[in-house]
């Protein structure tokens, strides 16, 4: 009976994407394909989006909306959303101005360059990905702590409270997210000293309420001592606890120290329209802004959609990017990268005189440039617009699905893997197949090399677009290929995000697409070019909105899993 009742309190949950805005009686709407008049937030998961919304209709703002999106999703999404990891934080103001909010984990203090290497000087399998020494030192509070400071207009307790009470009262998992809490219950029960919230006497099914009471209290604290309920105090004791448990090295020092970073914004002018996006250690708005000049000379529009000479200039210029990527970023701090040579027009130019119409290149013959001779899978993305015009994009993630699998003891919430986002040795492919140089090896304090594009585009001086995407290294390449699909081929934001996607990534040397994306016979004239070609699953989960010409929000929620708009 108790169960029953807390399925009909979250179901109850789950449909309050509604409510009022001051003294107006502004109803919300949900779902995919939606559009509202004020505000909108497009997110992974509805109980997330709802909750965004809410905050608006309660006179917060756009950035206030985000910070409760993000402490939700670590209730809802335990997948990606997270306080145990880190991301980055895109605003554009009303009146234009933007910020960049870099709350990317760093490396602890003792951690060293070839920590995962045994005597022989080979890779350690899985001490990056599956272990206590996997984790970078979390930065998502302090970077949700520091954007509300900034911008906030609510109270800060008032914006985590909807995420203490979902995790109180607890939700129902949706199919696809008891299938993804089974898959993983081996290694939660494995790598688990205490059984966690994600584990059940039974399977997971559809409807099933997943509460967190743990996580309940290390959300209270948050909310009332803000850094120090994170960073200080019984979590940051917990932390070490659990550190220890696993011979980790994040200390107490480090959680003290950490310090979120703030960013200019780059930007690139594409058609008419002015895309923003952020800068190193993530590598995506770098290549975001290669692959549109890279293609921009091209009548791509007149080529049409998924043809064979649009993916394959596509294709080739992501080829290229990635292959910059894997030699000249990584973090700002720690080196000095010619990325502002890299966006480089001159340097765009040369990079494509080796592209052949006719034929694919061949990876092994493609090198990273030489920029000085001229004057870069599971995240989760979150878009949201307020009624003023304010945006904010946001990525973040805790690297792998459910990160490395280890729950911080009495805490609640899953540690993030993000060192293997590291080169942990150069040369050699992290889980996403990538591979990196020297200047992204492991160095106390550093921040590891991403490739999360959360973007902003204006027409004409006006907020047009907020997209981002979770993905690994097919990040990058998802959000190009919405900007394309919007501006080249003149789609709505939701038929956008639905299309097919493909996409290169220099190594391995072959185009990955979703089934269906290509047609048999396009598919058969780039072999004939000599591209290699290999069918997946879903690339990417686009969450956006578009801007219509007379100031309404249109969602777009990905398809791919159960991501949601939401808006009034």
């Amino acid at each position: 009976m108790k169960k029953y009742f807390l399925y009909l309190v979250a179901l109850l949950i789950l449909a309050g994407c509604s409510g009022k805005r001051g003294s107006n009686d502004a109803k919300s709407i949900e779902g995919r394909d939606i559009v509202a008049d004020s505000g909108m937030v497009v997110s992974a998961h509805p109980q997330s989006s709802a909750i965004g919304v809410k905050i608006l209709q309660k006179g917060g703002n756009a950035i206030d909306a985000a910070v409760a999106t993000e402490f939700a999703l670590a209730v809802c999404y335990p997948e990606a959303g997270n306080i145990g990891g880190g991301g980055f934080m895109l605003i554009r103001t009303y009146d234009g101005k933007t910020d960049i909010i870099d709350f990317r984990e760093e490396a602890p203090s003792l951690a060293t360059r070839d920590m995962y290497l045994d005597i022989k000087g080979n890779v350690t399998e899985g001490a990056s990905t599956d272990t206590h020494l996997a984790s970078g030192v979390p930065g998502t509070v302090d970077g949700m702590i520091l954007a509300h400071s900034r911008y906030g207009k609510l109270p800060f307790r008032d914006v985590v409270q909807p995420a203490i009470e979902l995790a109180e009262k607890g939700f129902p998992v949706t199919k696809e997210q008891a299938a993804s809490l089974n898959s993983n219950r081996t290694m939660f029960i494995e790598r688990n000293s205490a059984r966690t919230a994600f584990v059940r006497d039974s399977l997971w099914k559809e409807g099933d309420i997943l509460i967190q009471f743990d996580l309940a209290e290390t959300l209270k604290r948050i909310r009332d001592y803000g850094r120090d309920g994170f960073y200080g105090g019984k979590t940051a004791r917990l932390i070490i606890k659990e550190m220890h448990r696993g011979n980790g090295i994040i200390n107490e020092n480090d959680l003290k120290e950490y310090k979120s970073a703030s960013r200019n914004s780059i930007s690139v002018d594409y058609k008419g329209y002015k895309v923003i996006t952020i800068p190193p250690p993530s590598g995506g708005g770098i290549m975001l802004i290669q692959l549109l000049q890279m293609i921009e000379p091209y009548p791509v529009r007149d080529w049409g959609f998924h043809s064979t000479q649009v993916i394959h200039l596509m294709v080739e210029a992501e080829r290229r990017a990635f292959a910059d990527r894997s030699e000249y970023l990584g973090d700002p701090e720690f080196m000095k990268s010619p990325f502002c040579k890299l966006i480089d027009k001159k340097y765009i130019i040369h990079r494509m005189t080796t592209f052949d119409p006719k034929r694919a290149s061949q990876s092994l013959t493609i090198k990273p440039g030489s920029p000085e001779g001229y004057s870069s899978e599971e995240t989760t993305h979150f878009s949201v617009v307020d009624a003023d015009g304010n945006a904010v994009s946001v990525t973040t993630t805790l690297n792998n699905t459910f990160g490395n699998s280890i729950v911080v003891d009495s805490a609640g919430f899953i540690l993030n893997n993000e060192m293997d986002d590291f080169s942990v040795k150069p040369g050699f492919p992290n889980m996403y197949g990538m591979v990196g140089g020297e200047i992204n090896s492991v160095q106390p304090g550093k921040r590891m090399l991403s490739s999360m594009t959360p973007t902003i585009v204006e027409k004409n001086g006006r907020l047009s677009l907020v997209v981002g995407s979770p993905g690994g290294s097919t990040i990058p390449t998802s959000v190009f290929q919405v900007l394309v699909n919007v501006i080249d081929f003149d789609m709505s934001i939701q038929e956008a995000v639905d299309k097919g996607r493909f996409h290169h990534q220099w190594l391995p040397d072959y185009i990955s697409y979703e089934k269906n994306a290509i047609d048999s016979i396009t598919v058969c004239k780039l072999n004939e070019m000599g591209h290699k070609l290999k069918s997946r699953s879903s690339i990417g989960r686009v969450n956006a909105i578009q801007i219509l010409p007379d100031g309404r929000k249109s969602g777009g929620a990905d398809k791919r899993s159960y991501n949601s708009s939401c808006g009034y």
